[in-house]
């Protein structure tokens, strides 16, 4: 089950998602939305479908199919390479199962396959909790007593299982007694700072104002923004970040106002295959988005809309990228390469 991202703020309900396809329609229309949660809401979804394979298909066929749910999972969000990273997991998992087996598996044999994906989604979920509580307490420190922070989109529980990354550096910090304050961006088209950070904000009594985008420039030049922090859904190599649309505007106003611009994100947002930002594949969503609220038509009949969902935040804007692993720094290249453990 999961809570329905959809309907916040005004109920809380909850979709389930146990079938394969509402899985797939779940991740696609953002039922759960945000890398991390993405991600584990994938892995579940996958060993799920596994069980259901032990019982309709055929032994010879079943890492097959599985492959095949997979892909289609890795379809529905393509820029949020947390989606592609717990998908893979699992899919290595199922193959080193099937690989003990030697000689073929019988349908009890994947029925210890299915249980073991199982445990292997829960052990996902579990410790990116752990690792979001780890980054958010590295970030907490570079909170000021009383800092007043913008943040775009929504990086927090609901985002990231549980704790969450952007937001969970502002709970830390909160938690510690720092008392900061959040300048909360509406986020377009879909609202999602407007109708999921603030509730979530509200839930932990974090003061906190509502904005809209187009404020950003104004609210630095008076000097009421101390720092921004935001989420990630993909990272490549170079310190290359995609983020919600709209990221890259407030790094270059943060640049010119000299405002520290953060990124807090899980290894695991960390593309080592991609050189750069120009190669992070960008989702474009529906037109309907931008031409529409909650049904409501918001432009003349026929009107078209661009909407691609995230943009890219060139690494020279970026301050600092909050991690599990420390608080990176540039040269990014180098400092990523560390902590992913990587070779030159």
């Amino acid at each position: 089950m999961l809570i329905d991202q959809r309907k916040l703020p005004e109920v809380t309900e909850y979709f389930d998602a146990t079938a394969f396809d509402d899985m797939l329609f779940a991740i696609e229309e953002m039922v759960v939305r945000g890398a991390p949660s993405i991600g584990v809401a994938a892995a579940y979804g996958l060993a799920w479908e596994a069980e259901r394979l032990t019982r309709n298909t055929d032994p010879a066929h079943f890492l097959e199919t599985l492959e095949d749910r997979a892909k289609r999972l890795k379809a529905t969000r393509p820029t949020a390479v947390n989606l592609a990273w717990a998908v893979d997991l699992m899919i290595r998992e199922a193959h080193m199962l099937f690989e003990r087996l030697n000689a073929g598996a019988s349908r009890r044999d994947l029925e210890q396959v299915a249980i073991e994906l199982k445990k292997l989604a829960v052990e996902i979920l579990n410790e990116h909790i752990e690792i979001n509580k780890r980054l958010s307490d590295f970030g907490a420190a570079l909170v000021a007593d009383k800092a007043q922070i913008l943040t775009h989109c929504n990086a927090g529980s609901l985002a990231a299982c549980g704790w969450g990354t952007a937001l969970g550096v502002i709970r830390s910090a909160f938690i510690q007694g720092r008392q900061p304050t959040v300048l909360v961006d509406e986020t377009r088209p879909r609202q999602q700072g407007a109708r999921l950070t603030m509730w979530e904000l509200s839930q932990d009594n974090i003061p906190a104002t509502l904005v809209c985008e187009s404020m950003a420039g104004h609210l630095m030049q008076s000097g009421k923004v101390n720092m921004v922090i935001v989420g990630a859904d993909r990272i490549a190599r170079n310190g290359d970040t995609a983020n919600k649309i709209g990221t890259y505007n407030l790094a270059v106003l943060a640049k010119y106002h000299d405002i520290p611009f953060y990124v807090a994100a899980p290894l695991s947002t960390f593309d080592a295959d991609l050189e750069s930002g120009a190669c992070i594949p960008i989702e474009h969503r529906s037109e309907a988005e931008v031409t529409s609220m909650a049904g409501v038509q918001l432009t003349v009949s026929g009107a078209r809309a661009y909407n691609p969902a995230f943009d890219v935040t060139p690494a020279d804007l970026i301050t600092a990228i909050i991690t599990e692993a420390g608080i990176l720094r540039r040269p990014f290249k180098e400092s990523i390469q560390s902590a992913l453990g990587l070779s030159g």
